[in-house]
């Protein structure tokens, strides 16, 4: 679990996503298999993952991993990580 933490030194605030992914290695889990991002409001449509999050978290991923973002109406949409990210890069 991770949540977003804004400060005054935009854009040094912290992601949710790096927050759950330390959280994740640091508890000795090393794959993410399911990941979900909830936020955005007012037609803003689902609310997924930026570009720096999304390859944080192919590196921890693989391309069946599933993404699910809420959209506005309160119905969760469900994506693949290699649609998310297509051809990403991975450290060997």
């Amino acid at each position: 679990v991770g949540c977003n933490v804004e400060n005054a030194a935009y854009p040094l605030g912290s992601c949710a996503e790096a927050a759950a992914i330390s959280a994740m290695v640091q508890e000795g889990g090393g794959r993410i298999v399911k990941i979900a991002v909830a936020g955005g409001k007012h037609d803003v449509g689902s609310c997924t993952h930026c570009g720096g999050c999304r390859q944080r978290i192919a590196e921890f991923a693989d391309d069946d991993t599933v993404i699910l973002a809420i959209d506005d109406t309160g119905e969760w949409q469900e994506y693949r990580m290699a649609a998310l990210l297509p051809a990403s890069f991975h450290l060997p």
